[in-house]
C-alpha cells in the first residue's frame, strides 16, 4: 500500500464518513488537516487536486480522488479485506448505492443548502432552507423499518455516511426523537464504529461549537422545526 493522505478538517460530516469508512476498512490513511477559514482549500496546490476546492481529497500515491462517497467506493474497492461494508454481489449493492444516492441527493442536499449559503457562506439565516433540512427524517425512518441498518443486518457504506450527517444534524437541535426507527438504527451504528467518540463526535462538536457562534452572531433564536 502506498502513502493514502486524507485532506480534510473535522467539522466536516463528510470527511469524518471517509474516516470513520477507512478505520472499518482496516485502511491506515495520513490525515492533513485542512483550515477552510484560512482558505487552505484555495491554494494553487489544493485547487491542482481538486477545481471545486472541497473536502475530502484522497491522495493515494498521487491518484487524487474528490467526493467522499466516490472516495469510500474506492477504498472499499482497492483495500478492503471482504466485501460486507460494499457488497460485490449487484442487487446488494445495488441496495448500498440507492441509499448513497438517497444521502447525496435528499438528505444530505438541504443540509448543504443551508450551511454551506448561510453559516458558511455571507448570506444571513434563511428561514425557509432551514426548515428543509429535516425534511427527509419520516423517509429515513421509514427506510429503517425492517433492519437493524440502512441495507440489512450490517453496516455498510450507506450507513457510515448517513451516520456523519444525521449526528451532525442532531446536535444542532433537529430533534429525532420521534423518530424511533432512526434512533435504534443510530444507537446500532455507534455501536458498529471502532473509536465512534474519537473519529465521528468529537468532529460533531466542532461542527456544534461553529453552530452556536453563527446564532450569536445572528442575535437571533434560530429554533429547529422538526
Amino acid at each position: 500500500m502506498g502513502r493514502l493522505d486524507l485532506y480534510y478538517i473535522p467539522f466536516s460530516p463528510p470527511c469524518r464518513a471517509v474516516i470513520m469508512a477507512a478505520k472499518l476498512l482496516e485502511v491506515d490513511i495520513n490525515l492533513k488537516y485542512t483550515n477552510l477559514f484560512k482558505g487552505e482549500h484555495k491554494t494553487p496546490e489544493f485547487l491542482k487536486m481538486n477545481s471545486l476546492h472541497t473536502v475530502p481529497v484522497l491522495d493515494d500515491d498521487g491518484f487524487v480522488l474528490y467526493e467522499s462517497r466516490a472516495i469510500m467506493r474506492y477504498l472499499a474497492n482497492k483495500y478492503g479485506k471482504d466485501d460486507l461494508l460494499y457488497p460485490k454481489e449487484p442487487q446488494k449493492r445495488a441496495l448500498v448505492d440507492q441509499a448513497l444516492d438517497f444521502d447525496m441527493n435528499t438528505f444530505y442536499q438541504p443540509f448543504v443548502d443551508y450551511w454551506f449559503y448561510c453559516m458558511l457562506g455571507p448570506a444571513p439565516h434563511d428561514e425557509e432552507r432551514f426548515q428543509k433540512v429535516p425534511k427527509s427524517f419520516p423517509i429515513f425512518d421509514d427506510m429503517l423499518k425492517k433492519s437493524d441498518f440502512v441495507t440489512g443486518k450490517n453496516i455498510s457504506l450507506a450507513d457510515i455516511s448517513l451516520l456523519a450527517g444525521v449526528s451532525s444534524v442532531n446536535a444542532v437541535g433537529f430533534d429525532i426523537a420521534n423518530y424511533p426507527n432512526i434512533v435504534r438504527w443510530l444507537a446500532n451504528c455507534k455501536q458498529a464504529v471502532p473509536d465512534y467518540q474519537e473519529l465521528n463526535d468529537k468532529g460533531v462538536q466542532d461542527f456544534k461549537k461553529l453552530w452556536d457562534r453563527f446564532k450569536e452572531k445572528q442575535k437571533t433564536k434560530v429554533k429547529p422545526n422538526s
